[in-house]
């Protein structure tokens, strides 16, 4: 069959052509997998060894599935509708259909999707008075999920203790409320259809005669149920054909198990385990940058990606002094890549955590630059974003209704949907805001709604004297926020953004010349007002008086004029209403590195390559979870055709602070003759306590001759430290203090150097303290004390 089989490499020929017997493919990415799995289906049914009937294939995505049909009815000149092709969802679903009564589900059965499994789980506890503080339903949802994922019913977990015996006991009545109902959520599909074939010997039987020939997709990616049910399908004589990929299985935290790629191996006897190493994507050193790093992994079966591609250009290094400096260099790259003729849309930017697509954001909608975040929402869109917003707004303007109806059940506080129409009515009659009107609402929803007032008055009179990130900071926790995704399976991201939050007021007031002390209510600062300090006084503390403090705004002369908070409400919303990105349009692609996997760009930056973000700090608390860390970079750096770039920053604005970082420890993974230092190589023994020893450096080291940016390699190479500038270095060395270093004050408690000025009896340093924001503090009088 020239036509079929023309084209293929030896391997994937090896692959397809394979005789009828348990085999495992290992696909590493770009290696044509898909296109193995296809011409396999249709060579099995061209030689007669299979028909149409006969075959069942998994995919992972309904997309991948609707794409295997279409591409097998243009490669065969038969009805290919009898074969069984879906996810595990969907073929449990058919097989489901088809047996009803013997699986004990009405005819009609419908599926709950994860809102209305929430939705359900909330009216259960209701109904049998739970208190959903003590045992949140979101918590119950993840734990009646994980035990049918594992193929546990409420009597097979073994309950510890008596909160989880609490669960095991809400599990069983939600069981039995979901069969009252005639409903099934989607781990039960998998459960029930794995039950209907273990208790049903028949049924088990004809099943297995039918599908002689078994194939599944993203192998690595399966869980133990999925397992299990294929292990009933295949019993003791069909073949299962499994492709994967273990280097890139990267959703542990879904439940999917690697170790099912070796079981399978031992389980089945596979003779034949096929490596597809050619890879048609990437040039070589990004994929000897990603082989290099993966190897590092102990538990893998083991592959080597090639190509015939060559070189290519070196993967490119850079190391910035914020992250606000590292999302510029990116904008400057994507701007010079479009300038060749690049598209926006073979732009990609990765980030291991969600929250620091913000910083990138704000500098791409500066810069003018669409663009697209895949499988998520912008950051100002996101929903825990957006009600964090909806309470500023509120402490702004008591009688915003928008705000007010989006929060004032959220998180929820007992006032439903009849209390806010009761409340929007009051408003209606006494033409007045929602919030003036909750005095007129009585009984059980006016009592609700009055302490939903008395909790806003409440923080506008906290924050009346706080800065603007204070006051983010200081709503977040007071509004219930932070302690309502703290309780979610999957809260981390949100709480993540909702940091970022406190980091986006805290750039806002900085971009926009607002001192970082100024209540976020109060009349702004001049414009273009700054902190130098001219003495004039210097109190008992060290603290410095300042002659020419930033002044105020005349409000007569500027009726522009607004307050921080209300400058960065209004900044939030045009970000958010900015959608340079419409459908169909030309934009640059942001997206986790979970969301890239599958896809493919022609440039690719893999940005924060840190320690503490990637790989993440949560690592080093979860058996094998930093190969499961180095997996992800795998995926990440596999994304890149042509141009891969990898950039870290030495502080970061994150999770409410400012962090001091040292690189990756990945970088020390990576093929030096693959790389491309844009900027000088730091070694690790030149960092101290954690922390960059030039933290806070940066502009005018970038402007030193012979370090210019994307500048020659070798120059790169061969400095192995980089050293601040020599004014820097005389200040730093005739005060004791450095620029990015920990010290502590009697008044002001912990803080960070970060800048010093003067010398000798008129030395002084600016600290950032981490209560009392900026301070400018004369060295002589200041009792401040450096932090080992």
């Amino acid at each position: 069959m020239p036509d079929l089989l023309a084209n293929l490499n030896p391997e994937q020929l090896a692959a397809v052509t394979l005789p009828d017997e348990p085999a495992l493919i290992l696909a590493g990415a770009g290696s044509g997998k898909t296109r193995v799995l296809i011409t396999r289906i249709a060579w099995l049914i061209r030689q007669g060894y299979a028909s149409p009937p006969t075959v069942l294939a998994v995919t992972f995505t309904n997309k991948a599935a609707r794409e295997m049909m279409a591409r097998l009815s243009a490669l065969l000149p038969i009805d290919t509708r009898g074969m069984w092709i879906g996810t595990f969802h969907g073929l449990c679903n058919r097989m489901l259909r088809a047996h009803y009564r013997d699986a004990g589900l009405p005819q009609t059965f419908q599926i709950l999707d994860t809102a209305d499994q929430l939705s359900a789980i909330k009216r259960l506890m209701k109904g049998l008075n739970v208190d959903d503080e003590k045992y949140p339903a979101k918590n119950l949802q993840y734990f009646i999920n994980n035990a049918k994922e594992q193929g546990l019913r409420p009597k097979g977990v073994d309950a510890t203790d008596a909160f989880n015996r609490k669960f095991v006991e809400l599990y069983e009545a939600y069981d039995q409320q979901c069969q009252r109902e005639g409903v099934v959520d989607f781990p039960e599909l998998l459960l029930r259809c794995y039950e209907l074939l273990a208790h049903n010997p028949p049924l088990r039987a004809h099943y297995q005669a039918r599908f002689r020939n078994i194939l599944v997709d993203e192998f690595q990616d399966t869980n133990k149920l999925q397992y299990a049910w294929l292990k009933l399908l295949a019993g003791e004589h069909n073949a299962i054909f499994a492709v994967g990929d273990d280097d890139q299985s990267i959703y542990a935290f879904r439940g999917a198990n690697v170790g099912n790629m070796h079981d399978f191996e031992r389980e089945f006897r596979v003779r034949n385990l096929i490596k597809l190493e050619q890879n048609y994507r990437s040039h070589g050193h990004i994929l000897d940058t990603a082989n290099y790093l993966i190897a590092n992994n102990a538990n893998r079966l083991g592959k080597n990606l090639r190509t015939d591609a060559g070189h290519g250009e070196p993967v490119r290094v850079y190391e910035a002094a914020t992250d606000s400096q590292e999302a510029g260099w990116i904008v400057e790259e994507i701007k010079a890549l479009i300038n060749t003729g690049l598209s926006r849309g073979e732009v990609a930017v990765l980030y291991r955590s969600n929250a620091q697509s913000r910083t990138i954001e704000h500098t791409l909608v500066n810069a003018g630059i669409p663009y697209r975040v895949y499988g998520g929402l912008r950051f100002f869109e996101r929903q825990e974003v957006k009600h964090a917003l909806a309470y500023l707004r509120l402490i702004d303007n008591p009688n915003d209704d928008t705000a007010f109806a989006r929060v004032v059940n959220f998180p929820t506080r007992g006032i439903g949907a009849r209390s806010i129409e009761q409340v929007a009515d009051a408003a209606r009659l006494y033409n007045c805001s929602m919030a003036a009107a909750v005095p007129y609402v009585t009984g059980k929803a006016g009592t609700s709604l009055g302490a939903f007032a008395t909790l806003i008055a409440k923080m506008r009179a906290e924050t009346q004297q706080m800065s603007l990130p204070e006051t983010v900071e200081y709503v977040v926790r007071a509004s219930g926020l932070a302690a309502f995704y703290e309780t979610e399976r999957e809260g981390q991201d949100r709480l993540e953004n909702l940091q970022e939050v406190v980091n986006a007021a805290a750039a806002f007031v900085s971009e926009e010349g607002y001192g970082l002390d100024t209540p976020a209510r109060s009349i702004p600062l001049r414009p273009g007002a700054t902190s130098a300090p001219e003495i004039a006084a210097v109190s008992e503390d060290g603290e410095i008086e300042v002659l020419d403090a930033p002044g105020i705004a005349d409000p007569a002369q500027n009726p522009d004029t607004m307050t921080p908070l209300a400058g960065f409400l209004s900044h939030a919303s045009l970000e958010a209403g900015d959608n340079q990105a419409q459908a169909g349009q030309d934009a640059v692609q942001l997206m986790t590195v979970h969301a890239a996997k599958g896809l493919e760009f022609t440039a690719v930056f893999i940005t924060g390559l840190e320690e503490g973000l990637f790989p993440h700090e949560n690592s080093a608390k979860e058996a094998d979870g930093l190969e499961e860390e180095r997996r992800l970079a795998y995926v990440a750096i596999t994304r890149a055709k042509e141009r891969l770039y990898l950039s870290f920053a030495q502080s970061r604005m994150l999770h409410g602070q400012t962090r001091y970082n040292i690189r990756s420890r990945f970088f020390d993974e990576l093929p030096e003759g693959s790389l491309k230092w844009l900027t000088p190589k730091i070694e690790a023994g030149a960092r101290w306590g954690g922390r960059a020893d030039n933290a806070g450096w940066g502009r005018d080291w970038f402007a030193r001759p012979g370090h210019e940016r994307g500048g020659s390699s070798h120059g790169a190479a061969q400095t192995q430290e980089r050293l601040p500038s020599f004014a820097n270095e005389q200040r730093a060395a005739e005060s004791g203090f450095k620029v990015g270093q920990a010290v502590f004050h009697t008044k002001f408690g912990e803080g960070t150097v970060t800048a010093l000025e003067g010398s000798g009896g008129d030395a002084r340093a600016q600290v950032r303290f981490k209560r009392h924001g900026e301070k400018w503090l004369a060295l002589a009088v200041a009792k401040l004390q450096a932090v080992e």
